[in-house]
């Protein structure tokens, strides 16, 4: 069975929010399955106007995930922008997908509603999305709950196509929501992310990551009294713990007398334990850019001889070059 998953580079740092929330499955998946994983550098154009940045910030994705596990043996690590029949994917699907259905996108709905410019870029987001996923004839896509919608417009897409072409072209994809996948709260109590600028970032200078958990927000309960154990700065430092552990330090804090600052000085040292190791492969890495480069090309390789055939195939169906012999 073959699992898909992208990413899109649109900062310096990957975040805590992206290791427990997808790299620590995405990496257990390849155990089990034929994964591929794609740098989405394409979806990152709208949004980050700046190509030098956009290379820095595809090539830092790269080294966050070989640093966390990612074997390049087992997962096909590419950029996205290396196999160009994606984007002819994404005009053929356009030509059979509703304008109603990208209006009802909520991720392009959130961006108008915080300001974001609407261009047809980020209006056709799915389309090209959905050519990620149908071009690999993916079987599962991992994503969150808050992402299902991307897999079900997927799935139109690649339905609508096949109904007007007459032949299973495409692949119909299942969304993959595993049960264990962690809702990763930011520093400020909201979803972390990026563009909320409220995350603890893995492999960020350690003043800046030390800076970012003293920094999570919380009440001015005192000491002595008792603590909301739902609050953010308790499901972080969760994340980090044993089943033994929370319970006992959620006991603490229910009784009283376990002050904010305490937690956060023990989630900072968990922290550092589990990333400082990451963090030294990610600097042996990073002094060996030819080798970074060669895993990337050689994934795009290997990702387009899965990708041609599919595109072909479709172009054939639809009409398009020249006749097949015969």
């Amino acid at each position: 069975m073959r699992v898909l998953s992208g990413i899109q580079p649109s900062g310096d740092f990957l975040h805590l929010g992206n290791y427990f929330g997808a790299i620590r499955q995405q990496i257990e998946l390849a155990g089990t399955h034929e994964t591929l994983l794609f740098i989405a550098d394409y979806h990152s154009m709208t949004t980050v106007r700046d190509g030098a940045k956009r290379r820095e910030f595809t090539r830092g994705v790269a080294l966050d995930y070989l640093a966390c596990g990612l074997d390049p043996e087992r997962t096909l690590l590419f950029r996205q922008s290396d196999v160009p029949e994606v984007c002819e994917l994404a005009w053929l699907l356009s030509t059979v997908t509703p304008m109603g259905l990208l209006e009802r996108a909520h991720a392009y709905k959130d961006r108008i509603a915080q300001g974001q410019a609407a261009d047809h870029g980020l209006f056709a987001y799915p389309v090209l999305q959905a050519a990620d996923i149908l071009l690999y004839r993916a079987d599962l896509v991992p994503v969150g709950q808050d992402q299902k919608q991307h897999i079900e417009m997927a799935r139109d897409m690649a339905q609508r196509f096949n109904h007007a072409y007459g032949e299973d072209l495409l692949v119909v994809p299942e969304p993959f929501i595993p049960d264990d996948v962690a809702v990763v709260p930011g520093t400020d109590g909201r979803k972390m992310s990026k563009s909320y600028g409220n995350t603890i970032s893995m492999f960020a200078p350690p003043k800046q990551v030390k800076r970012a958990v003293m920094g999570i927000v919380t009440d001015s309960t005192p000491v002595e009294d008792p603590k909301d154990t739902t609050t953010a700065l308790f499901q972080l430092w969760s994340l980090f713990a044993s089943e033994a552990e929370r319970e006992e330090l959620f006991a603490r804090a229910r009784a009283g007398g376990l002050g904010y600052g305490e937690v956060k000085k023990d989630l900072h040292a968990r922290v550092n334990a589990l990333f400082e190791p990451m963090r030294a492969r990610r600097a042996e890495l990073e002094a060996r850019p030819r080798e970074l480069e060669a895993i990337l090309a050689e994934g795009g390789r290997r990702a387009r001889e899965i990708g041609r055939p599919v595109l072909e195939a479709c172009r054939r169906a639809a009409g398009l070059g020249p006749a097949p012999a015969g």
